[in-house]
């Protein structure tokens, strides 16, 4: 069993990472598709467990952009058995805004979402209980390039 977070910008290519590469293996839950509930952040914790509970992989599509935000998902994983495991996306304000821009309807989110994420992002670390953090960089049309996490990377923003 297993919980993937996606950590990154709106527009940093998360969930289309997520159909490139586990849409056929893991159940896809993420707070867009909750619109209309009152308490998104309750719902969405009760479908990862409901989803872990029946043994499925599981993929969170948010921002998760702050230790906070992911804290309770990482006790939820841990607490049912399965691995965590991060996927943190690179920081390109430039190409995140210019995705954003080319969105249609709900998909786009106002320009100053896109700037309180980037405020509030927080790098992951393993010292969160994630038992496996990797760095994601989107080459658009050349798809993603996956590498180990370290500590500290260059070449972020």
């Amino acid at each position: 069993m297993e919980l993937l977070l996606l950590i990154g910008l709106q527009g940093s290519g998360k969930s289309t990472f997520y159909r490139t590469r586990f849409a056929s293996s893991h159940a896809y839950v993420s707070k867009d598709l909750l619109r209309n509930n009152r308490h998104p952040a309750r719902r969405q914790l009760q479908q990862v467990e409901d989803a872990l509970r029946q043994g499925q992989l599981v993929v969170v599509d948010n921002t998760n952009a702050s230790r906070a935000e992911r804290s309770e998902l990482i006790e939820l994983g841990k607490r049912l058995g399965a691995r965590v495991i991060g996927y943190y996306f690179e920081v390109d304000l430039a190409r995140c805004r210019a995705r954003n821009a080319q969105r249609e309807g709900l998909r786009r989110v106002p320009e100053v979402a896109i700037f309180a994420t980037l405020k509030r992002l927080e790098r992951p670390d393993y010292s969160e209980g994630f038992d496996e953090l990797f760095f994601v960089r989107n080459n658009d049309q050349e798809g993603f390039d996956v590498s180990p996490w370290q500590s500290t990377l260059s070449g972020e923003g």
